[in-house]
């Protein structure tokens, strides 16, 4: 089954958002609800959108969430956006406004008031409404995947449906000039992360790797210019992070991934550091056992992989990837945690093994806990 089945167009965009403009005088969003955080909404003149001074749509500002938005949140949204009767939806800001964004288009047409976390248990339907985002960070690539991350009681829900990729993405590079400089190096990160943990996937086809391997050789051909905020940088940068989520639509994401969690919440890491703090261990670690493949396709093809995955890198092997890896992270000056005995277990034990199923070589509780020790820097 193909998930990237909705058609969706990539307009580049400065910070005057004319093209935005022009997209909202189209007749397609004539009532809108504008999901957008509180500091976003300050800059790259949203709140002219919002007064109605540039365009004819009617506007709603929705901006009642925070970084790990609740379930009650999207509620909160979904109500206003039956109250003022909207027909559209159009998202500014990082993975969280994105991810809210697509739980109100999601949950909007479903019966009842969301109450007690009722939308979480109904089957989630096909949504036709019109879904604009413009990303404000080069790194989770949530506008072009199926995903959406939101958490009720305290637990992660993970809402997902096709009818929640949107139908267009402004592509803006005025939108990452005022990221500070941990969260830029943290979202490009994220972006390196997603490309590879798809690549190797046991889920990865043919159109996933060739994202994933584009996205990698962009990754690498502009870190440079990205980090020192350059246009043309930015604007790269923007790009290979929507086709590493192109990848991830396809593949979901792997070990990695499953392990960074609980390194953000126990440690203070952004998502991006921590799960390529994963990876760069992860790597060497499968290159030495593709003996141990439990990819269907085999060790054989699964040696391929790294190889591939080493030459989008610019490395003619994978011991030279390795260093690359780890060369990377050196120059962006980036701490590495360090863990005692209480925390590697409680790493451990936090790991979602759903994830895990997506590795390409089996991974077990004693093993978790070895690698934990290595991404750490092993236990005081």
């Amino acid at each position: 089954m193909r998930f990237d089945i909705m058609e969706q167009r990539l307009i580049s965009t400065t910070g005057e958002l004319s093209e935005l403009r022009q997209l909202l005088d189209s007749g397609m969003y004539n009532n809108v609800l504008l999901v957008c955080g509180k500091h976003t909404s300050s800059t790259l003149c949203v709140n002219d959108l919002i007064l109605g001074k540039v365009t004819g749509s009617n506007i709603t500002m929705f901006s009642d969430f925070k970084p790990n938005p609740t379930y009650e949140s999207v509620v909160q949204g979904v109500k206003l956006f039956r109250e003022n009767g909207c027909d559209s939806i159009v998202a500014i800001g990082g993975g969280s406004a994105i991810d809210v964004a697509k739980c109100i288009k999601l949950f909007t047409g479903l019966e009842g008031d969301g109450e007690n976390g009722e939308f979480l248990k109904m089957e989630l339907q096909p949504s036709d409404i019109p879904f604009a985002v413009m990303p404000t960070t080069a790194g989770t690539g949530s506008e072009a995947t199926r995903f959406a991350v939101i958490y009720y009681n305290g637990v992660k829900q993970s809402v997902t449906h096709v009818s929640s990729i949107p139908n267009v993405v402004f592509l803006n590079p005025d939108a990452l000039k005022s990221l500070p400089d941990y969260h830029r190096k943290s979202s490009m990160l994220d972006a390196l992360a997603h490309s590879i943990e798809s690549f190797w996937s046991v889920n990865s086809t043919e159109e996933s790797r060739s994202y994933s391997c584009d996205a990698i050789s962009m990754i690498m051909a502009n870190m440079e210019e990205y980090l020192n905020n350059t246009p043309k940088g930015n604007r790269q940068m923007l790009i290979a992070a929507n086709t590493a989520g192109k990848a991830i639509n396809i593949t979901q994401t792997t070990a990695g991934h499953a392990m960074c969690y609980k390194i953000t919440s126990l440690f203070g890491l952004a998502h991006g550091h921590a799960a390529f703090l994963c990876d760069k261990i992860l790597f060497p670690w499968m290159t030495e056992r593709t003996d141990r493949c439990s990819d269907p396709r085999g060790s054989e093809y699964l040696k391929s992989v790294f190889e591939q995955i080493s030459k989008a890198l610019g490395c003619g092997s994978t011991e030279e990837a390795k260093e690359k890896l780890e060369s990377i992270y050196k120059v962006l000056e980036l701490d590495t945690p360090k863990a005692d005995q209480e925390q590697i277990n409680e790493l451990t034990d936090s790991v979602n093994e759903q994830r895990l199923k997506n590795n390409p070589i089996a991974l077990d509780k004693a093993t978790i806990r070895q690698l934990y020790e290595q991404i750490l820097e092993g236990v005081r």
